[in-house]
């Protein structure tokens, strides 16, 4: 079941991005051209680490941000979003 929440109604900060984190097996997160990817199963990085690829200027959660199953797609990269959604 899919449930869009409108991201400037409903900030995430810090400590919510971080529960959202540990709820999940890998993060793919896209700033600019660059894609970071973590396997937290495997090599799971520090909070710092974490917090500076999931938030924005804001200290909140990016935008858009997608959690399907255990894998969570940080920003927008359609070359990620097409190898993950098919």
């Amino acid at each position: 079941m899919a449930e869009e929440v409108n991201a400037k109604k409903d900030t995430k900060d810090a400590e919510d991005a971080l529960a959202l984190a540990k709820t999940v097996k890998e993060i793919y997160a896209a700033k600019g051209k660059k894609i970071v990817h973590y396997d937290l199963k495997k090599d799971a990085p520090d909070d710092e680490a974490l917090k500076k690829i999931m938030l924005g200027p804001t200290g909140n959660l990016r935008a858009p941000t997608l959690r399907i199953g255990k894998i969570l797609l940080i920003g927008f990269d359609q070359d990620t979003y097409d190898q993950l959604l098919g």
